[in-house]
């Protein structure tokens, strides 16, 4: 359930600047059906408390002249908590790596990469990820296209599901 700390108002918020995060104060609280200057308080309050992580502009990779994408599948050696954090670091740090998550079951992380031509994914592939200290195992699947690609949370789910608790 989602936290007690939001009202209606704030999840109509989040759900129009999830879908649109360029409005204006004023076009958003003409959306929500609040005055501007409190609109405004509950914006800047959901970012403090971290619902609002930050505004970006949705970039098309190929566009840029990244033709590559793949999600490489890792496995690691040890376990440890602390090697763990390590190879997150290490992902960090990585550019091509744009998604980093750990996973429950066979495999540890899968990692979104992008890269400009294969040739450059196979050197990052093989001199940086392959040869990363802990790495026992990388497997790679190359997209071939992507059907959706969505943002955020779908919050008609969660205003239904709350509605039918009520």
């Amino acid at each position: 359930m989602p936290s007690p700390r939001l009202d209606p108002i704030d999840r109509k918020i989040l759900a129009e600047l999830q879908a649109d995060g360029r409005m204006t104060n004023v076009e958003l609280a003409k959306r929500i059906g609040i005055s501007a200057p409190p609109c405004l308080r509950r914006v800047r309050t959901l970012e403090e408390q971290g619902f609002i992580r930050g505004y970006h502009a949705k970039v098309d990779p190929r566009e840029l002249g990244f033709e590559v994408q793949v999600f490489a599948m890792v496995g690691l050696q040890s376990q440890a908590e602390a090697d763990l954090s390590r190879f997150e670091a290490r992902c960090r740090a990585w550019p091509l790596v744009r998604e980093c998550h750990m996973l429950n079951g066979e495999v540890d992380f899968i990692l979104k990469c992008v890269a400009p031509d294969l040739s450059t994914f196979q050197s990052f592939l093989t001199e940086e990820l392959t040869a990363a200290e802990n790495v026992a195992s990388v497997k790679t699947s190359l997209v071939i296209r992507g059907a959706k690609d969505e943002p955020g949370v779908p919050f008609e789910v969660l205003e239904d599901r709350l509605s039918r608790s009520a």
